[in-house]
């Protein structure tokens, strides 16, 4: 035959019944130790029944808790969150005040013009600038000029640098 195990019953519980039932010796008296007590909720089968309907009642609130843990241990991005911001005011001043003019973020040929061109990206906005760079490219072999602009090939410092003074001079143009 099995018994159906009661979920409530934990090895610490049964041993405060069991020493609540020798307490009292098993029959009606009362529970705090009085000799001739009328009040029936302190007698021993009343008493365990309200003792018993709070240990389930602590047992359905440990178990809402522990799936409100779990369900914030499964959403949790382990990302930092900021009431007020990232930054307080001195550290947004520190912080642009670090930040490059602009970012290089790619060259290219126009698909309408047919010239060499850079994609320049302004920090902490949305905002791309197409920057014309015909006149970057003076002295650059044309098979050099395609496989810097198709393929990513390095170019020469020189060109590097005027490809960057022109990137400089259209952001400061734009920012003006």
């Amino acid at each position: 035959m099995t018994t159906k195990s009661l979920k409530w019953l934990t090895p610490k519980r049964k041993a405060q019944l069991l020493q609540l039932f020798v307490d009292t010796e098993g029959k009606d008296l009362c529970v705090y130790g009085e000799a001739n007590c009328l009040e029936p909720s302190h007698h021993y089968e009343y008493y365990i029944e309200h003792l018993i309907s709070n240990w389930k009642l602590d047992d359905r609130e440990q178990a809402k808790f522990d799936c409100w843990l779990e369900r914030q241990a499964m959403h949790q991005s382990g990302e930092a969150r900021y009431r007020a911001g990232r930054f307080g005011s001195i550290g947004s001043e520190v912080f642009h005040s670090q930040q490059p003019l602009f970012y290089l973020e790619a060259l290219g040929i126009s698909g309408i013009t047919f010239t060499p061109y850079a994609d320049v990206k302004l920090p902490s906005s949305l905002m791309h600038l197409h920057v014309d760079l015909t006149s970057g490219f003076q002295g650059v072999s044309k098979n050099r000029k395609r496989k810097a602009l198709r393929h990513g090939k390095p170019l020469p410092d020189r060109t590097q640098a005027e490809i960057m003074r022109i990137c400089f001079q259209a952001v400061r143009a734009y920012l003006r």
